[in-house]
């Protein structure tokens, strides 16, 4: 059993954290596209030095989340907002479909080429959303998965939401495999 760890025993030296980046005195977009940067970053750090094996473990039963499964779900969820409903790309989902909606889940298994591919796939999404946030007026206005409009500069705050949401998990399913608590 692990032993258990304290807020002391946190995993990155502060003065070398790389989500830290000053927003108090700058626009509007730099502070939400920073604070998304730093969201992104913290589940880099979440999976950083796991193997195939451990980013596949899962939760507890009968969840199906993973390190893996999570970057994954948020190269899918990037995909979703910044390529189809902002961009009108039409390009299928990475792992989702109507016969395993929960494919990027599902689909996270312990094989490094599976957990190259989820990687590739996050960072060319992350990449794609990262060019469209810097050419795109905050008050450009795109529609949700019910066909809603919303703006980006709505929908850069719900992406801060949804990996803040999910790097909790990741803290759990992190220090779950080897102890690792972090900030």
């Amino acid at each position: 059993m692990t032993k258990p760890q304290h807020r002391a025993d946190r995993f990155i030296d502060p003065e070398s954290d790389p989500r830290e980046g000053d927003v108090s005195l700058i626009d509007e977009r730099a502070t939400l596209t920073e604070y998304l940067r730093a969201q992104r970053l913290t589940l880099q750090l979440k999976c950083e030095g796991l193997d195939a094996d451990q980013l596949a473990r899962r939760a507890v039963e009968p969840s199906t989340m993973s390190l893996l499964g999570l970057v994954r779900h948020l190269a899918e969820v990037e995909r979703k907002w910044f390529r189809q409903r902002f961009a009108g790309q039409d390009v299928p989902n990475r792992y989702q479909s109507e016969d395993d909606p929960d494919g990027d889940f599902n689909g996270a298994v312990a094989d490094g080429a599976v957990v190259d591919d989820a990687w590739a796939a996050w960072e060319e999404e992350v990449g794609f959303a990262e060019q469209f946030a810097r050419d795109t007026d905050l008050n450009f206005v795109g529609r949700d998965g019910a066909d809603q409009p919303i703006s980006l500069r709505e929908l850069l705050v719900h992406m801060i939401e949804e990996y803040a949401r999910h790097n909790g998990h990741a803290d759990l399913l992190r220090e779950r495999i080897d102890g690792r608590i972090g900030q």
